[in-house]
């Protein structure tokens, strides 16, 4: 299967999923692990942040609860989940959507104090080109919140969803890191094999 077909097969996948995607278990889980990042999120005054792979912008939208001053783009490349996102936006002056890939984000450089990577880092066929991105998307001492499933496996691959999952190690993500200019401040396990990464541009 060729990229663009996975591209293609992946959107189909979530804009069938998105109209049940926030059911009760995934709620909840999504909860649990949103309460647990922000205990690690820093952020300057009035800042400016990306969430990629937003999906129905339930962490864009806690996020300007904790925040007040704080102004996001949601990026996903379904529009399906972006229907539902803007949908439940009660902050359309502070929060917008965006349709995109995060191969190629639909972004001008250096503009946010943060980008957000939940739960979604797992199903990027070119994790490379992904970093590459997010540091071009990142202003200097911009940081990048990124929390997955990990695991102690080289690249670990699971045949879930077109394309399947990949899983990496803190070692891996720290190397993806590194060779796009990213430093890791650290890794913090959230909620069972779901780990926190956090870098700094």
């Amino acid at each position: 299967m060729d990229y663009q077909e996975i591209f293609s097969k992946k959107q189909t996948f979530f804009d069938r999923w998105a109209p049940n995607y926030d059911i009760l278990l995934t709620t909840i889980f999504y909860q649990a692990v949103h309460k647990r990042l922000l205990e690690y999120v820093e952020l300057p005054e009035s800042p400016y942040i990306l969430d990629l792979g937003c999906g129905t912008g339930r962490l864009l939208t806690r996020l300007a609860k904790q925040f007040p001053d704080l102004q996001g783009v949601g990026v996903d490349f379904s529009e399906e989940m972006l229907r539902q996102a803007r949908k439940q936006n009660l902050d359309e002056i502070r929060l917008n959507y965006v349709l995109g890939n995060a191969e190629s984000l639909p972004l001008e450089s250096a503009q946010f104090d943060a980008v957000f990577n939940t739960i979604s880092f797992l199903h990027y066929p070119n994790p490379e080109q992904v970093f590459s991105e997010i540091h071009r998307a990142l202003k200097p001492q911009g940081k990048y919140y990124l929390a997955d499933y990990t695991s102690q496996q080289d690249r670990f691959f699971f045949p879930f969803s077109p394309g399947g999952l990949r899983f990496y190690s803190s070692q891996q993500r720290q190397e993806l890191g590194e060779r796009v200019g990213l430093n890791c401040v650290g890794h913090y396990y959230l909620l069972g094999p779901v780990m926190l990464t956090v870098f700094e541009k």
